[in-house]
This record gives C-alpha cells, structure tokens and sequence, in this order.
C-alpha cells in the first residue's frame, strides 16, 4: 500500500475515532455533571467531526448484490482495493448474499490479486471477503455489520455501545446524520452501504456516474 492511502485511512479512523470518544466524554460529563469532561468531550466531537467532513467519503446505497459487486468493479478500475472500501450491511444481507463459498473464493483472491485488479469475475468475490471480516455491531433487532478501514476504528471506540441505534451507529461510522437517516430504511430492508473516499475530484465524480448507472441510491459526496 502507497503512503497516500496509508495517510487517508489512518486519517479517516483517526477523526472517527477523535469524534466518538469525545462524544463518550461528553456523555459521561453529563451524566455525572462535571462540567469539565463535557465540555472536553464536546471540542473534541467537534474538532473529529470537522475532520470527517473534510474527508469527503462518497457513499450510495445498493439494493443488489449485483449492483453492489458492479459499483465495487468501478472503484477497482481505478486502482482502488479492500483497504478502502467500507461496506455497512445487515448481518442478515450478508448472509443472504456472501455465503461460505464466495468468502473462501474472496480470500483466494485477496491473496492472489494486487490493489486494483478485482474486477469482472473476481469482483464478486472479493467484495464478499470484505463483507466477511466485516465488524459486527448488536443493535436491537438488527445486526450492523461494518467492514473496511472504518471497522477498526468502530470497534476500537466502543461506537456500539455508545451511539445506541442503527443510525447513531452509521453517524458514528463517519456518515453524516442527514445521509444516516436515508440509509436506515434501506439497511434494514436488505441494502448495502458502500463508502469510499476518493484521491480526487475526478475519480469522486466517476464513480459518482458509475453508481448511479448501476442503480445505486442516495449517493453523496
């Protein structure tokens, strides 16, 4: 992996992660009235959240496999791979669309093949490998899987226990509210979620127009 995309992971886990410790700060200054860990809590929010915004990441809805493995083909032609893609889902999508036989075939290929070269027939398979070591996050009456570089940083910020909800678990993914409340419905009826967060404006307007060609909805950049 190139320093460019080591730095724009790292960054995009770094500012999640600054952005849901403080809001655990925040919430544990409230809770026990000290004044001082709130407002703590609230600057550091803040400044992770302004840092998440800044990253940009392009996110669409997708209410197929197919379409899903299509719009993952598109960010793989332009040297894109599984250290960049997120994918939210259902715990029950995944294993409706990523059976044990697309997993091991996704894992053959993720060893085989370098960045960029899952595409046409292997697309599928890697995507389902991504879905597999996918995080999972227990919320009522849903299993939120998240996989990708924002996994970690979820796991690792204790975001599901802390958020509450499907949506404050996507707006803890990095995911803005307004586009939060868009996908909720859509997870829950079997969508999948993809994010990325484009070197530049030109491949962030391609695969803009090429996921909208492949029938994703809710796109934003």
């Amino acid at each position: 992996m190139d320093d460019n995309k080591k730095n724009t992971i790292g960054e995009e886990a770094s500012a999640f992660g600054q952005r849901v410790k403080g809001d655990v700060k925040e919430g544990a200054g409230a809770v026990t009235g000290d004044t001082s860990l709130k407002n703590e809590g609230a600057a550091e929010a803040s400044t992770g959240a302004a840092r998440q915004k800044s990253n940009r990441m392009l996110t669409g809805m997708f209410r197929d496999k197919e379409s899903a493995e299509r719009a993952y083909g598109s960010l793989a032609s332009r040297g894109y791979g599984k250290d960049d893609v997120n994918l939210l889902m259902s715990d029950e999508t995944r294993k409706t669309h990523f059976a044990d036989s697309d997993t091991a075939l996704g894992t053959k290929a993720m060893e085989g093949l370098g960045t960029g070269s899952a595409i046409g027939g292997t697309a599928g398979a890697i995507l389902g490998a991504i879905a597999a070591i996918g995080t999972s996050v227990v919320l009522p009456g849903i299993g939120l899987i998240v996989a990708g570089p924002i996994a970690a940083a979820l796991a690792g910020a204790g975001a599901g226990g802390a958020t509450g909800g499907l949506i404050g678990a996507l707006i803890g993914s990095g995911i803005p509210e307004d586009r939060a409340k868009a996908y909720e419905s859509g997870i829950k009826e079997g969508g999948i979620v993809m994010g990325v967060n484009p070197r530049t404006d030109e491949d962030a307007t391609y695969f803009e127009n090429e996921w909208k060609n492949n029938r994703g909805e809710h796109i934003y950049r």
